[in-house]
């Protein structure tokens, strides 16, 4: 059940595109670019209330506040690791949970959001995953992750980057992802351009079609094994969707000649991270202009997994670059308090 349903008859107005917003005030009578303020005043103001909207009419804004509402997440808990990662705990109008990420770069800081309350895909490396999928999140509760901390955390304004990669599947979310971008990067909207998104899939190939036909934001693909039989034991979407067809789609996704599709690779232990592994994943990739983003496994309670030793990393590492292609070693930022990549769960804790 989707958070709205609780909340009674009137529609969360963050809910809306621009276009929405228009055809909704359009039957109230009201001029069109009366949806552009209030864009404005949601997304460059962050109000919270019509009230707020001093250049809209005491009746209009009476009127606006009997048949819509400005819903917002809480912010329920703030942890902070050691090299500066934040993690937030946000609580839903329904009683769920999920969580933000946000992440220090050098000139300014990464957010990674979530999609989904949960997720269904289970990965077998994804603390997140294992504990199944409540439900999608609404338009508006993937966009007021980045605006309550544009307004809510002294270091908000410096959220340059999104990246949908917290909890959930962003291409099983496909229609409210969708509507979310578009009031991410509208100019009445947060104001980011498309080459600030970066979308990233287990692997949905039918989604990967549509998402390059509809809109052209990064791609991230979750990969991790260069082989049926591993990924297959790694990651279940793959018994659908296997590699070959996962890559033939990558091969298709239209990136502007300077952007890269990212291969997410996390490294574990004697699993995917042997000499073989990195000379197959460079035929793999040949033809496709793409970069490694490598990840050593990051440890959460319950796993069997291992992270490998720095000599396995670098030597998977060097041999990318060998083969001429841009491979880093990404930082595991927030393990600490686990909120590393795949360590999400969205779980109050007392």
């Amino acid at each position: 059940m989707e958070s709205k349903e609780l909340c009674g008859v009137r529609p969360n107005i963050k809910d809306m595109t621009l276009s929405e917003i228009e055809s909704f005030i359009l039957h109230l009578g009201k001029e069109r670019y009366r949806a552009r303020q209030i864009m404005k005043w949601l997304y460059q103001s962050g109000v919270t209330s019509f009230y707020e909207m001093t250049n809209l009419s005491k009746n209009f804004r009476k009127e606006i506040d009997k048949l819509a509402r400005i819903g917002s997440l809480v912010i329920e808990t703030i942890q902070e690791s050691k090299d500066g990662t934040k993690k937030i705990l946000f609580k839903l109008e329904d009683g769920h949970f999920i969580e933000s990420v946000v992440l220090h770069e050098k000139n300014h800081l990464t957010l990674c959001i979530s999609t989904q309350v949960g997720c269904r895909m289970g990965c077998r490396f994804c603390l997140t995953g294992r504990q199944g999928l409540a439900r999608n999140l609404n338009v508006s509760e993937i966009v007021d992750q980045i605006t309550c901390l544009r307004f809510g955390i002294p270091e908000g304004r410096d959220i340059k980057n999104i990246v949908m990669m917290g909890m959930g599947e962003p291409l099983l979310n496909y229609e409210n992802v969708l509507k979310a971008i578009d009031i991410i990067t509208s100019d009445v909207g947060l104001g980011f351009s498309k080459r600030r998104i970066t979308v990233s899939t287990c692997g949905i190939v039918p989604m990967i079609y549509q998402l390059g036909k509809d809109m052209c934001v990064n791609l991230a693909v979750s990969l991790n094994a260069t082989d049926n039989e591993t990924r297959d034991h790694l990651m279940p979407v793959n018994r659908k969707y296997p590699l070959e067809e996962l890559i033939a789609a990558c091969k298709e996704y239209p990136m502007p000649r300077r952007r890269m599709i990212t291969f997410e690779y996390i490294l574990i232990d004697s699993v995917n991270d042997r000499k073989e592994d990195a000379v197959r994943l460079s035929h793999l990739m040949d033809g496709i202009h793409c970069k490694f983003n490598l990840i050593p496994f990051n440890e959460f309670p319950e796993s069997d997994l291992k992270k490998p030793s720095k000599e396995r990393i670098s030597k998977f590492r060097d041999m990318l670059i060998k083969n001429n292609f841009t491979a880093t070693v990404r930082p595991s930022k927030g393990s600490d308090i686990l909120a590393a990549c795949g360590q999400l769960s969205g779980r109050a804790r007392n």
